[in-house]
């Protein structure tokens, strides 16, 4: 029997669920993490593919400019909020969901 790859939006679902006061619950087929009832981040997989929705602020002109690059990958929408879309071939770079992570659950928690 062959090995299932790993999950690359899991490492994900671990640092959310590592923030203070974090509730996990689901929002239609995506987990969703809330802070003091405040979403921070959507995860889970979407057609052959993973998802992630972070709220941004400071960090909108980098996902700006994501989005310019691969348009497919990273999706600017209303109100702040960023999608990323991720393989386990090409999962999210580390660097850049670390740092979106942090300030979608510091804006939520603010």
């Amino acid at each position: 029997m062959a090995k299932r790859a790993a999950d690359p939006s899991e490492v994900l679902r671990e640092a959310a669920r590592a923030y203070a006061d974090v509730d996990e619950g689901m929002s239609c087929s995506q987990t969703s993490f809330k802070v003091r009832g405040k979403a921070f981040l959507f995860v889970g997989e979407q057609g052959g593919r993973f998802k992630a929705m972070f709220k941004l602020d400071d960090s909108l002109d980098q996902a700006e400019s994501l989005a310019a690059d691969a348009p497919k990958d990273v999706q600017v929408g209303k109100n702040g909020w960023v999608t990323a879309r991720f393989t386990t071939e090409q999962p999210m770079a580390a660097r850049v969901w670390k740092k979106w992570l942090k300030e979608s659950y510091a804006l939520a928690a603010g």
